[in-house]
């Protein structure tokens, strides 16, 4: 059975970068505690488009919107299954929201309208 992967690209202002890797961490225990296969945080640091014959790929900057003052993020966590991921998120879910009232003055080290997700099928795996 192929595995499930829920990925994320996001922009994280320079200055908030060492804030979003701590709260990535913490997701990163409480993903891994309910099963999630692997979990990656990964910063930008090669983000010039390549060209490939006579075309240019888009920048990941371009496509997140960053700005001159902003790092961009890949990020993905594995999982066996959609169906694992479901479970697994859904534990995740119900700890994140036992632990609200823990957070509720915390401010987000990056704004939610530059990020996308998305859960994507496994189709070749190596």
């Amino acid at each position: 059975m192929s595995k499930y992967v829920d990925g994320f690209v996001l922009v994280v202002p320079k200055d908030k970068v060492e804030d979003y890797k701590e709260m990535a961490k913490g997701g990163r225990d409480s993903w891994m505690k309910h099963g999630a296969l692997a979990y990656y945080e990964c910063q930008g640091n090669d983000l010039v488009p390549q060209e490939m014959g006579d075309q240019k790929a888009r920048a990941f900057t371009e496509m997140a919107g960053a700005t001159e003052g902003d790092t961009v993020w890949f990020s993905f966590i594995i999982f066996k299954s959609k169906e694992h991921r479901d479970e697994v998120n859904a534990k995740v879910m119900e700890e994140m929201n036992e632990q609200m009232k823990e957070y509720e003055d915390m401010k987000m080290p990056f704004d939610m309208k530059k990020m996308a997700y998305g859960g994507f099928q496994v189709e070749v795996e190596g």
